[in-house]
């Protein structure tokens, strides 16, 4: 039984036909299943690892190397936090502060409403020169305070999803530039 839709398993297909050895493919395919999803289940796993050629232990090694990885359910937004030396030296602890306090769980944790995954982490986000930083949907914002902080979420929360599926993630498409075209807002920049 498959567990993708036919769009992700067409992506899949496209990914893997890119490449001249379809197991350079398990990474955007990891991307393409838990976009879907929202995280990697065994059972997408193995259908990514049929559509790729592979055995399924070789996708789950891959999977379980990388952090950006969830192999449980996680919310409709996930939220992830840079930690490491720039964005610490200008305050990222009190944005991991504030975060916990504000959506009521730990790193790692998913709001009440399921609304919210977040987590920071020590990788850095490679946004250093508008640390404090974080990622949200794949969305850089940058140059955080507590107040900014909560405007980008009450921003992501009043969102609708579209189609009632999982927000999709912007392109990355260069520091500054808005994919709505508007030059994007202050701080706030898309890769």
């Amino acid at each position: 039984m498959n567990v993708l839709t036919p769009q992700t398993r067409a992506e899949i297909e496209r990914q893997r036909d890119r490449y001249p050895r379809a197991r350079s493919a398990i990474l955007p395919s990891l991307w393409a299943l838990q976009h879907e999803a929202g995280y990697l289940s065994p059972e997408g796993m193995a259908e990514v690892a049929q559509l790729l050629g592979l055995v399924p232990s070789e996708v789950e090694a891959v999977a379980s190397f990388y952090s950006m990885y969830f192999d449980r359910p996680s919310g409709r937004h996930h939220v992830l936090v840079c930690v490491n030396v720039s964005c610490a030296l200008r305050g990222a602890e009190g944005i991991v502060d504030h975060l916990e306090a504000s959506l009521g769980c730990p790193s790692g944790g998913t709001t009440d409403d399921g609304e919210i995954t977040w987590e920071h982490t020590v990788e850095c986000l490679g946004a250093c020169g508008g640390a404090p930083a974080m990622q949200v949907d794949h969305r850089f914002e940058e140059n955080l305070t507590p107040e900014r902080v909560d405007a980008v979420l009450a921003a992501v929360r009043a969102a609708p999803s579209g189609d009632g599926t999982r927000p999709r993630p912007t392109r990355w498409l260069g520091r500054g530039r808005s994919r709505s075209g508007d030059g994007g807002t202050a701080g706030s920049a898309e890769r």
